[in-house]
């Protein structure tokens, strides 16, 4: 049941970034071109992105054999779509251009969470393997 709340809550933050990657946004604070918070918001958003996705990953599998298989999945399927998101911005919009900078900044989120899941990686072991036990 938790699985099936955190594919749908993947899939509607998918679309939402999808959606809020596309529109027209009026405000920016940038220093020569560069926009610090702008890519702070980049990086947190894959984060949350990558860590949802494999979340779910973690939930829906019965074992920890392939843990470290599906996060290099998962990272890389986010780091496409962020590249995905920034050439739909130049090819769909007149108002959004593609950005290196977002590239490197949702780049830096999807690493971060999977540094974060390589951390938790000997506790999610545990835990499986207690949850494991508590259903034989």
């Amino acid at each position: 049941m938790v699985a099936k709340i955190l594919l749908l809550a993947a899939l509607l933050y998918t679309s939402a970034i999808t959606y809020f990657s596309l529109i027209v946004m009026d405000f920016k604070v940038s220093v020569a071109g560069f926009d610090p918070t702008d890519k702070m918001l980049h990086a947190g958003a894959y984060l949350f992105l990558a860590f949802l996705w494999k979340s779910y990953l973690v939930l829906q599998k019965p074992d920890f054999k392939r843990y470290t298989s599906n996060l290099l999945w998962v990272a890389f399927a986010c780091f496409v779509f962020g590249m995905l998101i920034e050439v739909l911005q130049g090819a769909l919009t007149s108002y959004r251009t593609p950005d290196w900078w977002d590239v490197l900044a949702n780049s830096t989120g999807i690493v971060l969470a999977v540094l974060l899941f390589m951390v938790m990686a000997p506790t999610v072991k545990r835990l499986k393997q207690k949850v494991s036990k508590l259903n034989y």
